[in-house]
């Protein structure tokens, strides 16, 4: 049934994705064209990153390419790393030098940051892939798939380092703890932490009452915090498995949740429309509700804790004050739903993808967009 649903979803987006334009730069100031014909991505933009070192982006598109951009002149850098299927996710490794790619071709794929060539054989589930991460040390990857496993893999061979993971519904998410030793697994209605070398579980399933989208660790790797369709997020104790406040509630289904840099707090987005900060303590909200005019998709802190932004089907972004809940720009536009929005690890840029067809770097002190120096079409 949720398998259904979830196809249903895609299904959806997909056809409202046929035929947009692709990734565009546009001037800061007073000017309102693009400055250079378009770097076509023709779908959706699902997701966008930047290098650890903020000097490039990464773009992940259900035109089956991912595609690798300068971040600060919009040229592209490598040829598209090209899928057989829709490109759901793409990462750079930690230290710059790889790409990671999920698709609904039933792969992930590793590539060379740098000429966008494979550097291994590809990473094989039995049904779409639907996310996939690198280690905090960049030695291995874990892949989360609708064949009801995620898969943990050598970075450097491709090859499986474990048997699968099982789970008795599709894997949403699966990621590792800070400092790798454990895995974190999000199907169904529950999560699973698992040791990163054996597979084992090391706690009881952190279980919800519906579909639970995300889970991720708190930065000391102490804590785990999960989003549910059931309209709440919850706090858990990595060691143990055990509720540590209580539930946080929406209106709506909660789509994802992630700690604060320092894990003071927690932020939020729902389908309720708004996006919410909470202490991560005590569960308690911190700010009145930083609402959109529709759904809210995600929303990420900056790196000093000190700004949240925002990404919603209301087709924009915004920037709030991540201490009194204000906003602090004019709304981040774009001509369809914003898909994803995150910040430069400067914290002076922000990246949104959106279903435009387009990713777009802004100004995060104004919310202007960024102007290119020199831009040119990129390879096809």
């Amino acid at each position: 049934m949720r398998r259904s649903i979830l196809a249903i979803g895609i299904a959806f987006v997909a056809i409202l994705g046929v035929g947009v334009q692709g990734l565009k730069f546009w001037t800061a100031i007073g000017r309102e064209q693009p400055l250079t014909p378009p770097f076509k991505h023709d779908g959706i933009v699902w997701s966008a990153a930047f290098s650890p070192d903020g000097s490039r982006v990464v773009t992940a598109s259900d035109d089956e390419t991912a595609r690798v951009w300068d971040a600060r002149t919009g040229q592209p850098l490598t040829p598209p790393l090209r899928h057989g299927g829709m490109v759901w996710s793409a990462a750079f490794s930690p230290d710059g030098s790889r790409i990671l790619t999920a698709s609904s071709d039933k792969t992930a794929r590793v590539w060379d940051a740098r000429t966008g060539q494979p550097l291994t054989p590809p990473l094989r589930h039995d049904d779409v892939v639907w996310s996939a991460a690198f280690s905090p040390d960049g030695s291995r990857i874990v892949t989360a798939s609708w064949d009801e496993t995620a898969r943990v893999w050598d970075t450097w061979t491709g090859l499986p380092l474990m048997p699968p993971l099982k789970h008795e519904n599709i894997v949403n998410s699966a990621a590792f703890s800070p400092d790798g030793s454990r895995i974190l697994t999000a199907s169904d209605v529950t999560a699973l932490i698992r040791d990163a070398r054996t597979g084992q579980p090391l706690a009881p399933p952190l279980k919800h009452e519906g579909l639970v989208n995300s889970a991720a660790f708190s930065p000391d790797g102490s804590r785990i915090v999960t989003a549910s369709w059931d309209g709440t997020t919850r706090v858990w104790e990595a060691k143990t498995g055990q509720p540590l406040t209580p539930p946080l509630k929406h209106g709506g289904w909660v789509n994802s949740a992630v700690f604060s840099p320092d894990g003071s707090r927690i932020v939020t987005a729902s389908s309720d429309k708004t996006a919410r900060i909470w202490d991560a303590g005590t569960g308690q909200p911190l700010t009145p509700p930083l609402k959109h005019d529709e759904g809210v998709h995600s929303a990420a802190f900056s790196p000093d804790g000190l700004r949240v932004v925002t990404a919603s089907d209301d087709k924009t972004a915004r920037v709030w004050d991540a201490r009194t809940g204000q906003p602090l720009t004019q709304p981040l536009r774009h001509d369809g739903p914003v898909s994803s929005a995150a910040f430069s690890p400067d914290g002076s840029r922000i990246l949104t993808a959106s279903w435009d067809g387009t990713a777009r770097v802004w100004d995060t002190e104004t919310g202007l967009p960024l102007t290119p120096d020199v831009a040119r079409e990129g390879p096809r």
